[in-house]
């Protein structure tokens, strides 16, 4: 295991591949971890066959990287920024950037910051619901702090936590990521985006909302919907994997 400090806090990664060849930085979401996110799924695999080098890291608070307990290091522009940083630790000048559901939301806050640093943005899991204003955490922080899945309602922040559980998660760390400062996206944010751009998501995906909803505010950006996936499914899904290795290749035409 590789790692890197940053703010005081141990990063977890994995670089893969010659430093010639195209990167391409895989970002996680929510509850999650590099391993489960991009490994376990078959993107590690797939992105060797096709000779890319590839960077996947452990988001502060997740998986093998350092898990505080302080929502204040968990700020949305921080977790977009670590990004980057790592980038840079890395030698990296510019990459292809795929998120997926809370790395989605990074890897758009990235861009924006950061347009010169990107050729392709793959933002995945998300649609337009991503334009509602900012929800707290409190929820999430109950259903992370609740003694047993089983006692959460609510069926989808159960099934995040059975997922967190399934990873063996620290949940407290997870609750302190869901209370750190958020980042509300506005229209001129998006329209102000030049990376390439795929936003994909699951049709069964309530959580995203609508594809085409998000991509007609980005200026040229497409919208893919995946037949049969929900938001837990459609990551591992060979669907996902064609649609982004088409736009990657430049095979996405309107």
């Amino acid at each position: 295991m590789a790692t890197l400090i940053l703010d005081g806090l141990e990063i977890a990664y994995d670089d893969a591949g010659a430093p010639d060849l195209r990167c391409v930085m895989l970002v996680h979401g929510f509850s999650s971890n590099r391993h489960e996110g991009w490994k376990r799924t078959g993107w590690y695999a797939a992105l060797d066959q096709r000779r890319e080098r590839r960077i996947a890291f452990d988001l502060r608070g997740h998986g093998e990287s350092a898990r505080p307990h302080d929502p204040a290091l968990y700020g949305r522009r921080t977790l977009s920024d670590d990004i980057v940083r790592l980038m840079d630790a890395r030698g990296v000048q510019r990459a292809s950037l795929i998120g997926y559901s809370l790395g989605a939301q990074l890897a758009l806050g990235a861009a924006i910051d950061h347009p010169d640093r990107f050729d392709h943005l793959v933002l995945g899991g998300v649609g337009a619901r991503l334009l509602d204003p900012p929800r707290g955490g409190d929820q999430m922080v109950a259903a992370m702090s609740a003694a047993s899945a089983d006692e959460i309602p609510d069926p989808l922040l159960r099934s995040f936590r059975q997922f967190a559980d399934e990873q063996g998660e620290d949940r407290l760390a997870l609750a302190a990521c869901s209370q750190g400062e958020g980042r509300a996206v506005s229209m001129e944010d998006l329209a102000r985006v030049r990376t390439p751009t795929l936003v994909v998501a699951g049709a069964r995906d309530h959580l995203a909302g609508s594809v085409e909803g998000l991509a007609d505010a980005i200026p040229g950006a497409h919208a893919e919907t995946l037949p049969g996936c929900d938001h837990f499914s459609a990551i591992a899904h060979a669907f996902f994997k064609g649609k982004v290795f088409d736009f990657l290749d430049g095979w996405l035409v309107d």
